[in-house]
């Protein structure tokens, strides 16, 4: 081993060796330390940006290595220098010499393990960092022009310009109120929450000068649903009146009060409506558009109760037409259910729930019976089976295919 020693370390025992020595110590400490401090300002902007990534704690071993090295490194070399201007010999000095080396190039390796690791994350890092000053910067003079836009528009009252304004506002103060010293990450949060309320206040800008023509088109679209509206509900005590005269009382007994709840549900769309108009007509035309959805509620509400009790006519008339169809639908999809039972070998298990409920679909067609029969219950019962088949058919799909006993 000592005849391979470098040139450095060829010597008849004088301390000619030191000064290359140091000089060997210095380069691979120079070369580690650069490493480092490029790799701690990457974990730095990392931790900063990108805190849930957790890049410092991993990070933290690798840099203790290179302050243990470190310290190796400034330690030997103080004793080399003490030696050099004549002070006690370095023991087993190049020995030891060779050993910082080796632990300054380890350190260093494991230094470029971790970046190339991390190596995109942590570029990706530094740059937004760097640009967290500048993206302040640029956003607030962009937010600046926008709300001085807003201040003097003709549509500053309008509400959804107030709004926008109003947040623009609180995320300068915000921004602001952040400070230079505040992280680089909370900076590019409160930057980024100014940047899309500017945002938000220039499209409400934009679309300021349409709101009235939209406005208007809303009102004159409910107004016409408003008059299809209480032209259906016209037939509403006509066909309740059919469904107590040719059904069972209790086969619209839900329904008794659909009439008057419609009627009130389209007053409140034309008091709505009327609102609407009045706003309108004030240059409010956002308020107006808020009255219109308002207003088409009520109606959807009132077309709701209308449907229910002519669909229950229709719906119970057909059934009355011929009552078995309904129930042959539903032990259709019954057999549909066994079949599959069987296909799948799942018969112990769910046999015996299908087949009862051929007897429950027996049973139901059993109560249509008397003058009046309660061809609601009917049709209700038979479709609270037809869900359950559903749900057995979706639990037996879900099961891995045939059991081996």
């Amino acid at each position: 081993m000592a005849g391979r020693r470098r040139g450095w370390f060829r010597s008849s025992g004088n301390d000619e060796w030191i000064e290359p020595a140091r000089a060997t110590l210095a380069t691979a400490f120079l070369d580690m330390d650069r490493r480092q401090s490029a790799a701690d300002a990457a974990v730095h902007a990392a931790d900063q940006i990108f805190p849930e990534r957790r890049t410092g704690a991993r990070w933290e071993p690798v840099r203790h290595r290179c302050y243990g090295a470190a310290e190796v490194y400034l330690t030997l070399s103080a004793e080399l220098e003490a030696a050099q201007q004549g002070g006690p010999p370095v023991p087993e000095g190049r020995q030891r010499v060779e050993a910082a080396v080796r632990q300054l190039t380890d350190a260093a390796r494991a230094v470029d393990e971790f970046y190339r690791g991390d190596q995109g994350k942590l570029e990706e890092a530094v740059a937004v960092l760097g640009a967290v000053p500048r993206l302040v910067r640029q956003v607030t003079a962009v937010a600046a022009e926008v709300r001085g836009r807003a201040a003097e528009s003709e549509f500053a009252n309008y509400p959804s310009v107030r709004k926008g304004a109003t947040a623009v506002d609180e995320a300068l103060v915000t921004l602001e109120a952040s400070g230079s010293g505040a992280p680089a990450g909370t900076l590019r949060e409160a930057a980024n929450r100014l940047e899309t309320a500017a945002e938000e206040l220039a499209d409400a800008l934009a679309r300021a000068p349409t709101r009235a023509a939209t406005a208007n088109t809303a009102i004159a679209s409910v107004t016409t649903r408003l008059a299809a509206a209480r032209t259906r509900a016209e037939g509403v005590p006509q066909a309740f009146s059919a469904l107590l005269r040719e059904f069972n009382a209790a086969s619209s007994a839900d329904l008794a009060n659909n009439e008057r709840e419609s009627q009130r549900a389209i007053e409140a769309a034309d008091a709505a409506l009327g609102r609407a108009r009045t706003a309108a007509a004030e240059n409010n035309p956002e308020f107006a558009l808020d009255l219109t959805t308002s207003a088409r509620g009520f109606l959807a509400e009132a077309e709701q109760r209308v449907d229910a009790v002519t669909k229950r006519l229709t719906l119970l008339r057909a059934i009355r037409s011929d009552p078995q169809e309904q129930a042959k639908a539903v032990r259709f999809r019954l057999r549909d259910a066994q079949m599959l039972a069987v296909s799948r070998g799942l018969v112990a298990d769910w046999g015996s729930v299908l087949d009862a409920q051929a007897a429950r679909i027996d049973r139901i067609s059993e109560t249509l019976s008397g003058r009046h029969p309660d061809y609601w219950a009917y049709v209700t019962e038979l479709n609270v089976v037809t869900e359950f088949i559903a749900g057995v058919v979706e639990r037996m799909r879900r099961q891995a295919g045939p059991r081996r006993e």
